[in-house]
């Protein structure tokens, strides 16, 4: 990918940002002028009949409330660029790189084209086999809900404790149940299919419940079965130009690590 030099050297300079200027205060993460100001979101209306959505709860999320199009369609991929920096505070770096990711898997350009959720669901692109929260393509075409028996596993595996005694999913919990449903996922589905990459995308897309999250049950609760932010929420990245390619990929290989130690026991 041509963009990958300008990507990197331009996180490089983010990080060492994040390191040299003050974070931003509990609160206060999302900016005066945006949707969630003060965890005060807009409001969440479930998705209807044709409405489009994917298997990414946070999109999902911000269609819920309304920050992306209500109906999930026709969403530019410079505008996901934008409003995903707004509402999760990742960084400027990390929200050009992951739709140009995108477009690219969907053979559209990030420069002019739009897509719809749903359109994210390409099997074996975007999404895959073995996911934390969804059941695999052949057994349910459908990826847009939740499978709700997953999201509780995984949720009730948390063995983290917050300072006020609240459960918190940890690294080696998420590492863990990545290795148990890839496990479960070549039995119960006769086309299961996967790769490394796969594997570390996997491993990527459950180090967002760390990150962005905290990691914290309650919150996440909401989020993967309600698909909705919660009031008061804010992201848990404090950093001054949010979470930054570098510093997601730090949490991606301990995960991706704790998943080969899973598989040696």
């Amino acid at each position: 990918m041509v963009l990958v030099p300008f990507v990197l050297a331009w996180d490089i300079l983010l990080n060492i940002g994040n390191a040299v200027l003050p974070k931003r205060k509990k609160g206060k993460v999302v900016r005066p002028g945006h949707a969630g100001v003060g965890g005060k979101w807009p409001e969440f209306i479930a998705p209807t009949e044709g409405d489009s959505r994917c298997s990414c709860p946070a999109l999902n999320a911000m269609s819920n409330h309304g920050i992306l199009p209500r109906d999930g369609k026709n969403i530019t991929f410079k505008q996901l660029n934008a409003l995903i920096q707004e509402t999760y505070n990742f960084s400027p770096s990390f929200c050009f790189m992951v739709p140009h990711i995108g477009a690219s898997m969907l053979k559209k350009s990030y420069w002019k084209d739009s897509f719809n959720l749903a359109d994210l669901d390409l099997h074996n692109g975007i999404e895959h086999d073995a996911s934390l929260t969804r059941l695999d393509t052949h057994l349910n075409r459908n990826q847009a809900p939740p499978h709700l028996p997953f999201v509780k596993e995984l949720l009730e595996s948390a063995t983290g404790r917050d300072e006020d005694g609240n459960p918190l999913l940890t690294e080696a919990d998420v590492s863990r149940m990545l290795v148990k449903r890839r496990k479960e996922a070549e039995v119960a589905n006769p086309h299961y299919t996967t790769s490394k990459f796969h594997e570390v995308f996997g491993a990527s897309n459950a180090s967002t419940l760390l990150t962005i999250f905290g990691g914290r049950v309650a919150d996440l609760e909401a989020i993967l079965i309600d698909e909705k932010l919660p009031e008061g929420w804010e992201s848990r990245i404090l950093e001054h130009f949010g979470l930054t390619v570098i510093a997601f990929n730090k949490v991606v290989s301990r995960v991706g690590k704790g998943t080969e130690g899973e598989k040696k026991e």
